[in-house]
């Protein structure tokens, strides 16, 4: 099970998440490509820092949405919407090339993500994109993610969010901003996702949980420390 992260979300003079000190326990970076954060130059870097590291780059494409980091979702038909993440794939794959490196898979990010589990055509919108690349999609087990892509033929990961709360009936709870984790409590969250299949909800119920890869997040306060708690659960359990 490898540890994925979000990456590449700084704009202009403006830094965003802790991307160098996360890398080196990451196995995937999601790398933001423009929509909701990144830009020419900050794609570059973080993909020039990605291969520095051996780690793998996914596309994290979004709504255009830059003023609401991609957090609000916009209403696109799906032509609409599978033309802008093309776009945006498409753009991340450029400095790839640069780099001689392979596009690793497609992660859709916050309001994408989100209708993409429960709304069939934003689903297929997102598919439509990963079907020109040919490469996985990271996503929700149980939800339309899974049922989409995999209908469509593409390979799908299941994530688990080692720093996101879940709702009773296994969904995810986003907020506009990403609140500080107890490293030591996410590690033991993730083992017994690894060991049992289950996770726990914001409310203490168990909730049965599926995940091929753990997702931290880089805007997460205290990233690097709850990536290397996670990493070292993860190699443990190799």
């Amino acid at each position: 099970m490898e540890l994925n992260c979000d990456m590449g979300e700084a704009y202009g003079i403006y830094s965003f998440g802790a991307d160098e000190a996360l890398i080196e326990h990451v196995g995937l970076a999601n790398v933001a490509c423009g929509f909701h954060g990144g830009d020419p130059v900050v794609l570059q870097e973080t993909v020039r820092l990605a291969n520095q590291h051996g780690v793998r780059v996914g596309a994290h494409p979004s709504y255009p949405d830059r003023e609401g980091f991609g957090r609000r979702a916009i209403e696109m038909g799906r032509d609409e919407l599978a033309a802008c993440l093309i776009y945006q794939i498409g753009a991340l794959r450029g400095f790839l090339d640069a780099e001689g490196m392979a596009l690793s898979h497609v992660k859709p990010h916050g309001a994408l993500y989100g209708r993409a589990a429960r709304d069939r055509s934003v689903a297929d919108a997102v598919a439509d994109a990963a079907s020109v690349f040919g490469v996985p999609v990271l996503g929700m087990a149980g939800t339309l993610h899974e049922e989409v892509y995999t209908s469509r033929g593409l390979e799908f990961m299941a994530e688990y969010y080692a720093d996101l709360d879940y709702d009773d009936d296994g969904g995810l709870i986003i907020t506009r901003k990403h609140v500080a984790y107890d490293p030591a409590v996410a590690a033991e969250r993730v083992a017994r996702v690894i060991r049992e299949g289950v996770a726990v909800s914001a409310n203490g119920r168990e909730i049965p949980m599926r995940a091929d890869t753990v997702c931290v997040h880089s805007d997460t306060p205290n990233a690097a420390e709850l990536a290397a708690a996670v990493r070292e659960v993860l190699d443990g359990a190799a």
